[in-house]
């Protein structure tokens, strides 16, 4: 346990920022049924004041990524207001063109054109909404697949891809980018047309600098060494964005670092090795769904897990690192690696925000601030947000 943390490390953590998703904040669940709670969301604008409930107790969540259509509004300049005036900004905007009926086959990849422009028209109308709210990031993940052998020509959905990709890419200002998702099964159950980073990387690769892999570190087979992926993406200045989440099995979503908190500290590491940490290039993003777990509560212990694993991986001793790698002394490594893993920071967290006039614990302060009970009492009506609202 340390009681102090460095100001070399708080002036790091200070400058962390990590986006949260509109769409935590709405109603979600299982394929078999979306759970309604009470004090949910009913439109982007209360999604945003949610949002800035987790930005005022832990001051480390300045911005709020969107997702078209379901946060769709008569005015993008009102909800860009309406953030300001509650503390936050709007961040990535993300398309779907996974909900729609044209899209049973594919979207970008589909074999028929008019799906295809359909889809890339949305991506035209996500760029106007960044034109709007300021935002500088388009997140693209497709549900893009097949489920049978011999459904669709692997080869051919590659290369219309491609050419959907660059449409898109070429309607970017100058200073927007694209972060092009990937997951290697789901919904699709034989192949997904970006199943990994390799795939991402070649698509975007071939569009320009602007064009960026996101990695979400739910979206890999069991198994898979994800910080040696955050490494080759960062040495290759190809990591644009991460997706923040947990999985126990297959499906992800779940609170970051809740299944596998060492996985976490290993990969933000790495983050801190490449440059990664506080670099403009690499946005962080949470992107997880709140099913059973309340909501605003959820983010505040994302965002906190988040942080606290980036502290415990700046105390890493790097020096010793390299000393004992340099003679091959293989525990040694291993003991200053698990030695900064097992540093309990919490009590210096919570001792840094009170010097910076935040609470010391973010989540008991927002259970005894009575906003949750105050947005049961004041949304009644209307319809909750949800998986496609």
């Amino acid at each position: 346990m340390v009681t102090a943390l460095p100001e070399a490390i708080t002036s790091q953590l200070a400058d962390q920022a990590i986006e949260l998703p509109s769409w935590a904040f709405g109603n979600s669940g299982t394929r078999f049924k979306v759970f309604s709670t009470a004090g949910t969301p009913r439109d982007p604008f209360e999604k945003v004041a949610d949002a800035a409930e987790v930005h005022r107790h832990t001051g480390q969540a300045p911005a709020v990524a969107l997702h078209i259509p379901w946060d769709r509004v008569d005015s993008f300049a009102d909800l860009r207001d309406h953030a300001g005036e509650h503390g936050v900004r709007i961040g990535t905007i993300n398309s779907n063109t996974f909900q729609q009926d044209e899209y049973k086959f594919g979207s970008l990849a589909h074999v028929d054109a008019g799906v295809r422009q359909k889809a890339i028209d949305h991506h035209y109308e996500c760029i106007d909404v960044m034109d709007v709210t300021g935002s500088r990031d388009l997140k693209v993940w497709l549900a893009d697949g097949t489920n049978y052998p011999g459904q669709g020509d692997l080869r051919g959905r590659q290369d219309r891809l491609a050419e959907s990709l660059e449409a898109i890419y070429s309607r970017l200002g100058p200073e927007q980018r694209m972060v092009l998702e990937y997951k290697f099964f789901e919904p699709a159950t034989y192949h997904t047309d970006v199943p990994d980073w390799g795939t991402s990387f070649a698509q975007v690769s071939a569009l320009g600098d602007r064009a960026k892999v996101c990695l979400d570190t739910g979206h890999h087979a069991p198994g898979t060494n994800v910080e040696f992926i955050v490494m080759q993406l960062l040495r290759l200045g190809k990591l644009g964005a991460f997706d923040f989440n947990s999985r126990f099995y297959a499906d992800d979503d779940l609170i970051v670092g809740a299944a596998d908190p060492f996985q976490l500290f290993r990969i933000l590491a790495e983050v801190i090795r490449g440059g990664g940490l506080n670099n403009p290039e690499v946005t962080f993003l949470i992107d997880q769904c709140h099913n059973v777990e309340a909501k605003i509560a959820g983010e505040i212990r994302s965002v906190l897990n988040v942080q606290e694993m980036t502290a415990r991986a700046l105390l890493l001793d790097r020096d010793a690192l390299a000393a004992a790698e340099r003679d091959g002394d293989v525990l040694t490594a291993n003991e200053v690696y698990m030695d900064a893993f097992y540093t309990d920071v919490r009590p210096a967290l919570a001792q840094w925000r009170q010097s910076r006039n935040l609470p010391a614990d973010p989540m008991a302060a927002h259970r005894a601030s009575g906003y949750q009970e105050r947005i049961e009492a004041d949304r009644i009506g209307g319809t909750q947000a949800s998986w496609g609202a």
